[in-house]
Parts: C-alpha cells; structure tokens; sequence
C-alpha cells in the first residue's frame, strides 16, 4: 500500500533532520558570544551590538571559520526579544570554507513594530546543504549564540 511507505519515508526524513540539528546551548542568555555547538577548529560569532532601523530593518553581524565543505555554505541568523517567544530570521549570507576566518553581515527588512531598541538573543548559524542521493540535507559546521544590544543607526 502506498499511503505507509509515503509515510514512513517522511518519517526517516524528518529523523534524519532532527539528528542533524545542533544541540541547543546551555545558556541562551550569554553575555558574550560563544559557540554553542562546532565541528574541531570551525566558529562562528556574533558581533554585542545589531544596528536597528526606525523602518524595521535590522543587520546582524559577526565572524565565522568553517573548513572541508562539499556543498552550498551559508551563515544564517535569528532574533529574539523577551517575552516574545518568536524568533525572527535575519537573512542568509554565503560562506566561504576555506579554514580561515571571514566576516558575516546579514539584513532583515521586517515590520518597524517587530523589533526595540535594546536587548535581543541572537543566534547564528553556519550550515552547507549536503546532497544525499537527490535531497539537500543540513550539515552544521557551527552555531554561536550572544545577547546583544540593538541600537537605532
């Protein structure tokens, strides 16, 4: 029957991604930036102050090492402010895995109301899209946290 074996396949695919998925840190609240996860001599780092805008737009920035990527690397970013519990994405910038270290600088246009000036949690992300058989899959080279101070630019 065809309904089971659709169903089972989602079922392997999404354990699959629950296994890839980074560990969450210890402490989301850092008050610096620290890696939560990283793969021997890969990082990734956020910058103590996110520069908001009075139209909503918010850039996040920071730096990255990554090494031995295969496929398509980005560093990717997120936001959060107390006591809402949504986190925002703030964009996606190519990386470049060389085993050095390198810039990252990420924008997000959202709502003026969306984000305040002054304290957020900001993650980042540094992931590639590993091709297995015909679907990317997420590998995850790093992933850092910090709780920053969005300032109006």
């Amino acid at each position: 029957m065809p309904v089971p074996r659709l169903v089972s396949g989602a079922a392997l695919l999404l354990l699959g991604l629950a296994c890839a998925a980074p560990a969450a840190p210890a402490s989301a609240a850092s008050a610096h930036s620290a890696p939560a996860s990283a793969a021997p001599g890969e990082s990734v780092t956020v910058d103590p102050v996110g520069v908001l805008t009075p139209e909503g737009a918010v850039t996040l920035s920071g730096t990255y090492r990554c090494s031995d990527a295969t496929g398509p690397v980005f560093v990717s970013a997120s936001v959060r402010q107390d006591p809402s519990a949504v986190r925002r994405g703030v964009g996606g910038t190519r990386a470049v895995c060389d085993g050095r270290d390198h810039r990252w600088r990420n924008t997000a246009h959202l709502s003026a109301d969306a984000l305040r000036a002054g304290a957020a949690e900001v993650e980042a992300t540094v992931m590639e899209l590993r091709t297995q058989g015909v679907i990317p899959l997420p590998g995850f080279h790093a992933a850092g946290h910090r709780t920053v101070t969005l300032a109006h630019g």
